[in-house]
């Protein structure tokens, strides 16, 4: 986090925004800014191609009132909802770089005994405005919320989806990968992090009928090779795949395949992991956030929900945009990270309690660091 004192940044009542938001772009030392007003008019004020990326949880459709004067969410039908946050998500796309992504947070809702479908309703709208879809991360609250419903399950997860607007954009991998696990020896072999010693592959190899004795003879090299790599710590893990004993990763199909065409053509294919580790997955185990829960807003996102979005696609210092802020948890986040966040809600009363978090947060950091420089005495 950067410990110098950051900008207050929440606009007071009646303020010039575009003069604040201008201010706060030009001074690369500001770590914040947060603006009351609603998205859609406050959007427009920004200049285009500005922001890196946007990781917001806009207002469920017919779930909740919160505090806040846009509107959003009380919409009579759906369709109303979705054509709203389609208009604002247009202004996003303006407002960010070209190499910028969006991670919308969305949860369903039941109307009449029938689940509606807005996630994805909303999700499909976006495509059809020119949005790219790149994930659709289940967020698995593991616990979730009491239901007195009899006749169905409880609802325990919501959607998190990656949106860009171009082919190529900014993504940092290595920044989210788990890290890897060290090789051990058993019984005299080594054994990847996941168990895989090759015993297995070696005696599927020996014994398949689909393999000639060339390719059988290729098979059992590789296998040694790959061991190699492991032991010596140039690859992690692997997986093989081996004719007649798996089935390709995509597709058997050689005309749709690149892995299904070496398996016709060799017998066999070997997987290395990363030497950095695995990327996560698009299934998130994170329980919902307590800590705020005391204050007046009812949807407060983690902050481990914030982390894995802004470290792939939000450099360092670069500015998270949160068009439905809340109590802060994304800006929050973005500043732990070394990133600059600036926010716009419709309630006060929301953004004062972001304030205060960001506030918390920044003093923390600094008696963490004060502490770690005395162990550095």
């Amino acid at each position: 986090m950067s410990l110098t004192q950051p900008s207050t940044g929440i606009s007071p009542p009646g303020s010039e925004l575009r003069e604040l938001i201008a201010s706060f772009f030009a001074a690369p030392t500001n770590d914040f800014c947060l603006l009351e007003g609603d998205a859609e008019e406050v959007l427009p004020l920004f200049p285009a191609g500005i922001v890196d990326a946007c990781l917001t949880s806009p207002p469920y459709w017919a779930q909740r009132r919160y505090d806040s004067h846009s509107g959003l969410g009380t919409e009579v039908g759906w369709q109303d909802y979705v054509k709203r946050l389609v208009r604002i998500f247009r202004q996003v796309r303006r407002v960010l770089r070209p190499e910028g992504s969006l991670w919308l947070n969305l949860g369903d809702t039941y109307r009449e005994k029938n689940l509606c479908g807005i996630p994805w309703r909303v999700a499909f709208a976006l495509q059809e405005d020119g949005w790219r879809l790149r994930n659709a991360v289940i967020w698995d609250k593991l616990k979730g919320n009491p239901c007195n419903a009899t006749d169905k399950l409880r609802n325990v997860y919501e959607y998190v989806f990656h949106l860009v607007s171009q082919p190529a954009y900014l993504y940092d991998a290595d920044a989210i990968r788990n890290e890897p696990g060290k090789p051990y020896r058993r019984n005299g072999r080594i054994v990847t992090p996941t168990g895989v010693s090759g015993s297995k592959y070696e005696r599927q190899i020996r014994e398949s009928p689909d393999l000639s004795e060339d390719e059988r003879t290729a098979a059992l090299s590789a296998l040694r090779a790959v061991l190699r790599r492991v032991e010596t710590g140039e690859i992690p893990d692997f997986r093989m795949i081996i004719r007649g004993c798996q089935r390709t990763t995509h597709s058997d199909s050689p005309e749709f395949s690149g892995r299904a065409q070496e398996l016709h053509s060799k017998g066999f294919y070997i997987l290395p992991y990363h030497q950095k580790g695995t990327k996560p997955g698009d299934v998130w185990r994170i329980i919902p956030e307590d800590e705020w829960r005391k204050d007046t807003h009812y949807a407060v996102f983690p902050l481990e929900l914030c982390e894995i979005p802004i470290k792939a696609t939000c450099p360092r210092r670069g500015v998270l945009l949160d068009p439905f802020a809340g109590t802060g948890s994304a800006i929050v986040a973005a500043l732990a990270l070394d990133r600059r966040g600036i926010g716009i809600d419709t309630s006060r009363t929301y953004l004062e309690e972001a304030g205060k978090r960001i506030h918390e947060a920044v003093e923390r950091a600094r008696l963490e660091q004060a502490n770690l420089r005395l162990f550095d005495l």
